[in-house]
């Protein structure tokens, strides 16, 4: 994948908006003003296994992940595939349940509400997610898609104020007004990505899970797309719940960044403080992986080891086996978040206090 550093002329016209660094213990556990927290998930999954098996083998997907999200903030989550982001934003928008753990929002507990009692929240939160060819009903015109989430969550709206709503959301994405007549495979990737938006705004939603919204998309859609979100954050006031694997994006569009490793929250940070400084070895090794041109490049890493399996997670540090830092106690306690010298948070025995 082309990154953002390689071609910046690409990013002309986002205005990155930059969170004071404040209190860094928000981003941990729950604190007072946050609009959403996640407290202590985790998320077991049972794998197959033959019936005489002693022990049955579980993919712990995440394991103990606290976050708190502030009002108006984008909150991006970075890390490999498979690490944990993806399901971190499905526990948050009830579409899995965690095996433990807590969700808040807005001083409300939401995890395990029935559907009844969810509905308020699904109007507050929507999602985009990541494959816009898949995640559009290919049966339905743009407009059915769009008026669906108004019937359900529009509490009584007559079609004259569902079509207006259409129209006016749709033109806030760009789109024409004559798309709704239109089926999904008429249009190209960054197009349905576009509609998807649409509908994740069309409900006036205060709080945005966007799960890789852009990669799928070519990269000169991308930067049309990160522009539209920007755009909808500074009119609408949303908050982000942003997941991707790039850096160089959320450096462009972040406040405050965690990296996951193995279903863990290893290192949580100001935006500019993880490119000045990063501290965990891990979040090293993640921006030595990103093609940068001129001479403040990060030296890039071999790390030696593998990573271990999520069926079967270490003891210790879940990135021992591949550290140059390691030494016995990782080897035996898995550290948590806590301060490091430049005030950031790291999951680390080497740098954190």
């Amino acid at each position: 994948m082309i990154r953002f550093s390689s071609a910046p002329h690409l990013m002309r016209g986002l205005s990155p908006l930059r969170a004071a660094e404040g209190d860094l213990a928000s981003g941990v556990g729950h604190s007072v003003g946050s609009l959403l927290t996640a407290k202590d998930i985790a998320v077991r999954f049972p794998m197959p296994s033959h019936f005489l098996q002693r022990h049955k083998p579980v993919l712990h997907a995440l394991r103990g992940v606290d976050v708190s999200i502030q009002k108006g903030e984008a909150f991006c989550v970075v890390g490999e595939s498979g690490c944990g982001k993806t399901t971190l934003g499905r526990v948050i928008m009830g579409l899995l349940a965690p095996s433990t753990g807590e969700i808040h929002y807005d001083g409300t507990r939401i995890d395990g509400l029935d559907e009844g009692a969810r509905r308020p929240f699904r109007r507050r939160m929507q999602m985009i997610f990541q494959n816009p060819y898949a995640s559009l009903n290919p049966r339905m015109t743009v407009r059915q898609t769009l008026a669906e989430s108004l019937r359900y969550l529009g509490e009584g709206m007559s079609r004259t104020d569902i079509d207006a709503k259409i129209e006016e959301t749709m033109l806030s994405v760009g789109a024409s007004a004559d798309w709704g007549k239109r089926m999904p495979h008429e249009f190209s990737g960054g197009q349905r990505q576009r509609i998807s938006i649409a509908r994740a705004l069309i409900t006036d939603p205060e709080f945005i899970v966007a799960d890789e919204p852009i990669s799928a998309l070519d990269v000169s859609i991308q930067a049309q797309v990160l522009n539209l979100l920007t755009k909808a954050r500074e009119e609408r006031g949303l908050t982000y719940f942003f997941i991707t694997h790039d850096l160089s994006v959320v450096e462009h569009f972040g406040d405050r960044v965690a990296v996951m490793y193995l279903g863990e929250v290893v290192e949580l940070s100001p935006v500019a403080n993880i490119f000045d400084a990063p501290q965990h070895p891990y979040t090293r090794l993640l921006l030595s992986a990103i093609p940068r041109i001129g001479g403040n490049a990060f030296k890039a890493e071999r790390v030696p080891g593998e990573i271990p399996t999520a069926i079967n997670p270490p003891k210790g540090c879940a990135f021992a086996s591949r550290c140059p830092l390691v030494h016995d106690r990782c080897r035996v306690e898995n550290p948590k978040l806590k301060p490091t010298p430049t005030g950031t948070l790291a999951a680390c025995h080497a740098v954190a206090s």
